[in-house]
């Protein structure tokens, strides 16, 4: 494709700028001024796909509010949190930012899907939206591959088109959270991933109901932070949730910890005793773990649902009880009733409203979320600020299977965070040894399993050196002089380093920040 003239091209921008000036002064309705300025890009600039983000008051969450060149699914995916990707970062920072080639940008999350990046190679431009010094949101556009100095100008351009935006951005600002359908996250929850919105609709759905509730998931998921977020979103959010674990307590205790007992039932009952259910009258019950109940339990907890009324151990009369009940567990409860385990009547009556919460294997998207989550909160308890992730510490996140789900990944960000020391940035060698070791593999059943990974100590050295290579060229912008002193290298060893592992300092230049 020939170049433009600049003389051409500095016409079309000022005939750009006069149109959306024109429509931004003469359409009172803010959805059209919005899709009209996309519309406009589009017509002017060889942009193939563009989006308005928004920051949302509520929330603090960013997502699309409109778009250009996006089916209405991809739309409704183009969700962030601050400081994740390319947008998230932009909001962030306040700062502009393209890239040259979006398939070589680790950081490009392609989270609306509407790229096949593999297949086509397009250049990204995103700046922040202003009013007041205050960033409300971010414009980025997906255009043919350009250079440097192409992307350097346009991104001049969508700068100053963002500035004249900074109204009209805010006042959708205003009515996002009113306007849009998508239900919002629960408190507590992290990431936006497409199951976990699914997740977040039915979490929504059912708390406006008194239905009782069966959460599955393995071990780590969140079991219990999703019936918190059902008790406080009910109208039984101003009463008492409790939460036992099944499995954690011996079967004799069982009874008189639900139940509740009356003095003098048993040596040591020197005093009467009220269970979870009468704890929780009014509110919420979570038992956490329901597959580990005995028969004879379980036949005592199908009473209560039946009749509504509980007996304390050594009682001579019922008493009532008004309780939601939430449950969950691990294991395939449809398997153990078939098996005779668990009993079938039992299993109707909780089975009335499932959810299923995935494990972080399938939640790929939302893995760095959390992960960045985990470390700002460790982080910030040592009375630091300034800690983040390495890519090349980003990518073996990715890699990993996490059988042990949010629970482990938290583990592991806690200790990345104390093997730190005084240094500011998470490398492959502060993740755990068996992340190194070992690989994830997912069985047709859904299981995973780890398997040692053919891996000797020389390639566990070259893995090692390569992390340290990347987030020194990143961290100079591809500067090899300035890496190479970082490193502690000459620059003639550095360049024959940068050869052995297929690094180009380009791909690190082209990911530049800059200003107005």
């Amino acid at each position: 494709m020939c170049e433009l003239p600049d003389s051409f091209r500095g016409n079309t921008y000022l005939a750009l700028l006069h149109e959306i000036a024109q429509l931004l002064s003469s359409t009172a309705d803010v959805k059209a001024c919005l899709d009209g300025v996309l519309d406009l890009l589009a017509r002017h600039l060889h942009m193939m796909r563009g989006t308005i983000t928004l920051v949302s008051p509520k929330s603090g969450q960013i997502r699309i509010e409109a778009s250009y060149g996006l089916k209405p699914a991809e739309k409704s995916r183009g969700q962030y949190h601050p400081g994740e990707g390319i947008i998230g970062h932009v909001v962030q920072s306040g700062e502009p930012m393209y890239i040259s080639r979006v398939s070589e940008e680790p950081r490009f999350l392609n989270r609306t899907r509407s790229r096949d990046l593999n297949k086509s190679d397009i250049s990204y431009i995103c700046v922040p939206i202003r009013l007041n010094q205050q960033v409300v949101g971010a414009l980025s556009v997906d255009r043919l591959l350009a250079d440097e100095e192409r992307l350097e100008e346009e991104e001049q351009l969508l700068f100053i088109i963002a500035m004249l935006l900074g109204y009209a951005a805010w006042e959708a600002q205003r009515k996002m959270d009113e306007s849009n359908g998508m239900p919002g996250r629960p408190k507590g929850f992290i990431g936006n991933s497409e199951v976990m919105q699914r997740v977040y609709a039915q979490i929504v759905q059912v708390s406006q109901s008194q239905a009782t509730v069966f959460i599955q998931g393995e071990s780590g998921t969140g079991k219990e932070l999703a019936a918190r977020a059902i008790h406080n979103a009910s109208s039984r959010a101003d009463k008492r949730f409790e939460a036992i674990n099944c499995a954690a307590l011996p079967e004799n205790l069982i009874e008189s910890e639900l139940f509740g007992y009356e003095k003098g039932t048993f040596t040591g009952a020197v005093s009467t005793r009220k269970g979870r259910f009468e704890l929780a009258d009014g509110g919420t019950l979570f038992l956490d773990e329901v597959g580990e109940l005995s028969l004879l339990a379980q036949a005592k907890l199908l009473r209560v649902l039946q009749e509504r009324s509980i007996d304390r151990l050594g009682g001579s009369s019922p008493i009532p009880v008004d309780v939601r009940l939430i449950t969950a567990t691990n294991r395939n409860l449809e398997k153990m009733v078939e098996e005779g385990t668990f009993r079938r009547d039992l299993y109707y009556r909780l089975y009335v409203f499932p959810i299923v919460l995935p494990p972080l294997r399938e939640r790929q998207d939302d893995i760095l979320p959390l992960a960045s989550h985990f470390v700002k909160r460790f982080a910030r308890e040592m009375g630091r600020e300034d800690v983040r992730i390495s890519l090349a510490a980003m990518d073996m996140l990715q890699r990993y299977a996490w059988p042990g789900n949010i629970r482990e990944l938290e583990n592991a960000m806690e200790r990345a965070v104390l093997m730190l020391g005084t240094q500011n940035l998470i490398l492959p060698q502060h993740l755990p040894a068996f992340m190194h070791v070992y690989e994830g593999t997912v069985t047709e059943s859904g299981s995973t399993h780890q398997r040692r990974a053919a891996a000797t100590l020389q390639e566990h050295l070259d893995e090692l050196e390569k992390a340290c290579i990347i987030d020194a060229m990143e961290a100079s912008r591809g500067q090899i002089a300035k890496a190479a002193q970082a490193l502690g290298l000459t620059q003639r060893i550095l360049g024959l380093r940068l050869k052995k592992y297929g690094i180009s300092y380009k791909d690190y230049r082209h990911k530049k920040q800059g200003g107005s």
